[in-house]
């Protein structure tokens, strides 16, 4: 599937306005596959994407105060909010999950959703809305172990049921599970649609997705895919995966 269009402020697109772009991308920490960390080729990367949500994983570094990999200024100087866990005072998310949105987009809430886990994983949840419409974002990153991984969709499903309020769901996230309708995704599946999008592991030669996007039934997906650029193939070992969501006429 092709790449979104480049400028999120000149969606050439029929009502454009009615529209969201987002994308989910695992940025390993800004290192590349030449394993040099550059936080601005990430960003870069995440420019090209012409998103109003980007979901990210691996947002943080491993080690000492696990600072962002992205320093905050970069970030504000390209134009993007993270939204504000209360984590770490220099982190931007939670176990390196993080949503960064465009001026397009406020954010109304936050959680943290905690997940069990043998390794450091977590998720984040968003309520946001986006030209007058609510939207709820969930970022993950589930485990390597498939015994794991379906204990943590049973978890983030617990959760998004227990919310107050109903609102339309976008998940999306490393999931690192290689069939796409058995295991984790198939539990997702019983509520939330997966969004097809393709391969995005290796960055270099992708042939396992492990990147996904489930929606609930009331959103509409006008297009999806991976972003796969000369620049997005050495910027992380995963490639980014995109959504394009629109509302019907009248809605």
């Amino acid at each position: 599937m092709t790449a979104p269009i480049n400028d999120r402020t000149k969606l050439n697109v029929p009502n454009a306005e009615r529209q969201i772009v987002a994308a989910s991308y695992n940025i390993q920490k800004a290192i590349g596959t030449d394993m040099v960390r550059r936080p601005e080729r990430t960003l870069a990367v995440i420019a090209e994407l012409a998103a109003d949500i980007v979901v990210l994983q691996e947002s943080d570094r491993r080690f000492g105060e696990r600072v962002c990999a992205l320093p905050l200024e970069m970030i504000a100087a390209h134009g993007w909010q993270p939204v504000d866990f209360d984590t770490r005072p220099a982190s931007i998310g939670w176990h390196g999950n993080a949503i960064l949105v465009s001026p397009r987009v406020e954010t109304v809430r936050h959680a943290i959703l905690p997940i069990p886990a043998f390794e450091p994983r977590g998720a984040v949840l968003a309520d946001l809305r986006i030209a007058g419409r609510p939207l709820r974002v969930v970022g993950m990153h589930l485990d390597l172990s498939g015994f794991w991984r379906r204990r943590q969709v049973a978890a983030v499903m617990a959760h998004l049921a227990r919310q107050a309020e109903v609102l339309p769901v976008l998940i999306m996230g490393d999931m690192n599970q290689w069939r796409a309708t058995a295991g984790a995704a198939g539990d997702f599946g019983k509520c939330y649609r997966a969004v097809p999008t393709g391969p995005t592991f290796h960055s270099r030669l992708p042939v396992a997705s492990l990147d996904r996007i489930f929606v609930s039934p009331d959103l509409r997906v006008a297009a999806a895919g991976v972003h796969h650029s000369a620049r997005s193939a050495v910027a992380s070992d995963h490639l980014p995966v995109w959504v394009r969501l629109g509302w019907p006429p009248g809605a």
